[in-house]
């Protein structure tokens, strides 16, 4: 047995990193799924986004488990094509169990330097699109009466600031913010939210020359330096988090081993919110 058995997990940014990743790992313990992702690429960023391709292999890796899954093409900036993927699955499926409010696309500028566009246009995609994956889809939950989970994805950005990143910044403290309303609110139906604070995720987020140049200084850095300097900000001698480690937290927060765990910040970050670091020994 697994420990979603016949549950449905409604996961945005399912075409690839760490979206694929949570919907291999909820599958893998039993879960259906109901997918979803933009599929094209977004203006102003350095990287593009997940492809059909990449769509076709994450339904063919959840597939190949055993279980089913419906993947839609969807913006989570559109409320109302977010309400609609959420009827569909609802529709197939029955109910929605767990929900995993992942999606999201960075780019990095000086606070004094970067446009209003940059800034809006960063909160809309991580923190007010956090909020429609939640509008759309706690009505649902609320009049199935099963309870659930809901895990939206924060980052240790959320906890600390960081330089050349103030839009992501404030929009990944705003979904704890909105995490801790939320479990309040939706506790009396047995709801519980809760948030993953991770640190540097290996996916193109991160691997990315707009990245390199906000840790090292150039954006042609090698991959040595890169490890370098992104090894130094954690405990542990790593420079980054695998997408799999996070979707560990996610599996929890989603099963019944978590049960009585609600409106709190899970932290898979390598020790980089330790306040004081020694140097590495090797």
């Amino acid at each position: 047995m697994g420990r979603l058995d016949g549950k449905v997990a409604f996961i945005t940014g399912a075409g690839r990193g760490q979206g694929r990743a949570h919907a291999i790992r909820l599958a893998e313990e039993g879960a259906d799924i109901i997918a979803l992702d933009i599929l094209a690429d977004i203006d102003g960023l350095s990287y593009s986004m997940a492809s059909t391709a990449d769509r076709d292999e994450t339904v063919a890796a959840v597939e190949a488990l055993g279980r089913r899954i419906i993947f839609e093409k969807a913006d989570n900036r559109d409320l109302q094509r977010m309400q609609e993927v959420a009827a569909i699955g609802v529709a197939e499926f029955g109910h929605i169990d767990i929900v995993v409010a992942n999606a999201g696309a960075a780019a990095t500028a000086l606070v004094y330097e970067m446009s209003e566009e940059e800034f809006t246009g960063t909160i809309d995609r991580f923190l007010t699109s956090t909020w429609r994956t939640v509008r759309a889809v706690a009505p649902h939950m609320i009049s199935a009466g099963r309870g659930g989970s809901i895990i939206l994805i924060s980052s240790t950005s959320g906890l600390v600031g960081v330089a050349n990143m103030a839009h992501y910044v404030a929009a990944k403290h705003g979904v704890v913010g909105l995490m801790k309303a939320c479990a309040i609110e939706l506790g009396p139906f047995d709801i519980r939210v809760n948030s993953v604070a991770s640190s540097n995720v290996n996916t193109p987020m991160i691997r990315n020359p707009a990245i390199r140049k906000v840790w090292t200084g150039d954006p042609d850095a090698s991959d040595e330096e890169v490890v370098r300097v992104m090894s130094a900000m954690h405990i542990l001698d790593v420079p980054w988090v695998e997408p799999s480690d996070v979707s560990q937290a996610v599996l929890w927060l989603a099963s019944d081993e978590a049960r009585y765990v609600t409106g709190s910040t899970i932290p898979v970050d390598a020790g980089a919110l330790a306040p004081f670091k020694i140097a590495h020994q090797h």
